[in-house]
C-alpha cells in the first residue's frame, strides 16, 4: 500500500513540475513581449514630449522676436532726427 502511495505521489509532483515549467516558459515570454510593447509606448511618449517642448519653446523665441522688432520700430519712430 505504501509503495502505490508513493508511486502516485511521485507521479503527481513530476506532473505538476512539468505543467508549471512549461508555464513559466510561456509567462517568460510574454514577459518580454510586454517589456518590448511598454518600451515602444515610453519611446514614441518621450518623442511626443520632445516635440511639443521644441514647439513651445520656438513659438516663444519667435513672439520675444517681434516684441523685440516693435520696441526697436517704436523708438526708431519717435526719435526723428
Amino acid at each position: 500500500m505504501q509503495k502505490v502511495l508513493r508511486t502516485s505521489v511521485m507521479a503527481v509532483f513530476l506532473v505538476s513540475t512539468a505543467f508549471s515549467i512549461g508555464g513559466s516558459a510561456q509567462t517568460a515570454g510574454q514577459d518580454v513581449k510586454n517589456a518590448g510593447h511598454d518600451t515602444a509606448d515610453a519611446t514614441k511618449k518621450t518623442a511626443h514630449k520632445v516635440k511639443r517642448g521644441t514647439q513651445k519653446g520656438v513659438h516663444k523665441t519667435a513672439h520675444a522676436t517681434k516684441k523685440g522688432a516693435n520696441k526697436v520700430e517704436q523708438k526708431t519712430d519717435n526719435n526723428p532726427q
